[in-house]
């Protein structure tokens, strides 16, 4: 499939080298393992939360490096998934939209497949959330039934492995007595957070309820249990023996799922931990503070597994394994956005440096507090509407509800942290607001955002009707004792599996011309957002 006019015009794809890093030999190359969970900002106890009982993670921390300004590109699960998958800003690929499902551009691989055909062994337990459906060509593993590293063919290959936990989101703060003496029971009573006194540290913006510290309450214990599975994940690279040859990065999919934390650019909904431990190679009890967003996790992962790091990605590399002077130079400013969350369309576009935040409200007529479904379900957000229907708000709390909001924010987030005191129309800084507005309005460019394009018509143009697409089905060619593959799809990716008897193998990700089978084999091609081509069959018989 060609690209479309507007992916043309707003998208610069860079074409894929199969088997790029192959030169490193495995002996030379670390094993890698992310540790995400979802829906949380930095309250942990290595970054000073008071009330956070986190000692898997504090001792990650201590043995390796800490991000203290770490973000998310946008305040949502899927949303920031993608960017991490494609290593891009989501307005670039046309992924900004929650819950849409995109085509990449054709020369755009998820960055695992990269790892795969560098001869890493890839698995993913087991979300995925990408704004697009896997294909066969991302992982070797993929979903529940699986051990991680543990399933790898050769015992000296090295591999990558992506482990997810769920039990931090959004969703697990409300779910019930039921379920969270569940919580409690897997990390004790003695761990069970009181509502009164974890209050303390509440953003200044939530209404101090009864409801409100139950849910500051419980998301403290989510995180609690969180910290505990994460504490078995890396003890079973110690009971493997693969610590000390094992990059680790921990980090969150966004800020607290908590009213005005996700789904917004505010620090509650993008800045989040980060922490990498990397035996040999970083130092134990680091602590950067420099600005980083969850897509430079891609090229540093990259990098350390001996791949070359695609051109069209916008992440940095952190660190290398000699820290090397080619290390990736920290930006002048990261750059945020919101877009359409579920049924509720907002447009804001946002910077950021070390202390000050920018946004602008494409849609000062719309207020921030959007009626949304889901995020209703809170009761805390609950609280907070009755209270404002009651007048019985004011300063930080009374602001979310405000009609028209402004078309453009500034904070100082040292004196300022819950972004409550808007400095944008204040005359001594106007020179900082502009700055911050130009370097916006140039990223924007830059990367030319789709999110000013109504997101129908982008649809229209990567769907043609609403049809998803499909990959055409690869060509087999058997030369000189090889089977040679091809897509006549542009930008298609290609995986083949073997018949032993009457079991297929799983998908073998194609890198380059194989000697053939004595059995039959089957190839497909795909490509991330088509749907996966038929299947083409060789035989023996057809040397």
């Amino acid at each position: 499939m060609k690209p479309t006019p507007i992916i043309q015009r707003f998208v610069i794809a860079c074409l894929f080298l199969s088997g790029a890093g192959q030169a490193a030999s495995a002996d030379d190359r670390p094993n890698i393992v992310w540790i995400s969970c979802e829906d949380i900002s930095p309250n942990l106890g290595c970054y000073g939360d008071p009330h956070a009982i986190t000692p898997n993670l504090d001792r990650l921390a201590a043995e390796g490096v800490r991000f203290d300004r770490a973000f998310t590109t946008a305040g949502v699960c899927a949303v920031v998934r993608s960017s991490i998958i494609s290593g891009m800003y989501p307005p670039a690929i046309g992924s900004q939209h929650m819950r849409s499902r995109i085509i990449l551009p054709p020369g755009v691989r998820p960055f695992p497949e990269l790892m795969r055909a560098a001869g890493y062994f890839t698995t993913n337990r087991d979300k995925t959330d990408y704004q697009f459906e896997p294909t066969p060509a991302i992982w070797d593993r993929q979903g529940k039934a699986h051990q991680d590293w543990r399933e790898r063919p050769d015992p000296d290959q090295p591999f990558f492995s992506v482990i997810n936990f769920t039990v931090s989101h959004e969703s697990q703060v409300r779910h019930g007595e039921k379920r969270h003496a569940e919580v409690i029971n897997e990390i004790g009573e003695a761990n069970r957070h009181d509502p009164i006194e974890c209050a303390d540290t509440m953003p200044d913006y939530m209404p101090n309820t009864p409801a409100a510290r139950k849910n500051w309450a419980w998301y403290h214990d989510n995180i609690t249990l969180m910290d505990k599975m994460a504490g078995e994940v890396l003890d079973r690279l110690e009971q493997d023996g693969l610590a000390d040859n094992t990059l680790v990065f921990f980090w969150s999919d966004h800020g607290m799922g908590l009213p005005r934390g996700k789904r917004w650019i505010y620090d509650t909904g993008t800045l989040v931990p980060v922490i990498a431990r990397w035996p040999d190679h970083l130092d134990a009890g680091g602590r950067r503070p420099d600005l980083v967003t969850l897509m430079d996790l891609v090229p540093t992962t990259l990098r350390a597994a001996g791949v070359e790091v695609p051109d069209y990605m916008h992440g940095r590399t952190l660190f290398t394994a000699d820290q090397s002077d080619d290390v990736s130079k920290e930006p002048p400013y990261i750059f945020l956005h919101r877009d359409r969350m579920d049924e509720v369309y907002e447009l804001q576009r946002g910077a950021r440096d070390r202390r000050w935040k920018y946004i602008r409200n494409y849609h000062p007529d719309r207020p921030y507090s959007q009626r949304l479904d889901y995020m209703d379900e809170m009761p805390m957000m609950q609280d907070w509407r009755r209270l404002n229907a009651a007048g019985r708000l004011s300063g930080g709390q009374a602001n979310w509800f405000q009609l028209p909001k402004p078309i453009e924010e500034l904070y100082d987030t040292e004196k300022d942290p819950w972004e409550l005191n808007n400095l944008a129309e204040l005359p001594q800084y106007a020179d900082r607001l502009a700055r911050m507005r130009l370097a916006t309005e140039r990223w924007q460019t830059r990367i030319g955002d789709t999110g000013m394009i109504p997101e129908a018509v982008l649809m229209e143009e990567m769907k043609p009707g609403g049809k998803k697409p499909r990959t055409l089905p690869p060509e087999i060619e058997f030369t000189d004792g090889k089977v040679h593959l091809r897509s006549p799809t542009e930008g298609g990716s290609l995986v083949y599996r073997i018949r032993t008897g009457d079991q297929w193998s799983g998908w073998r990700l194609y890198v380059g011309p194989f000697d053939a089978p004595a059995v039959p084999l089957q190839a497909m091609a795909c490509r991330a957002g088509l749907r996966d081509s038929k299947l083409s069959d060789w035989r023996p018989t057809d040397r």
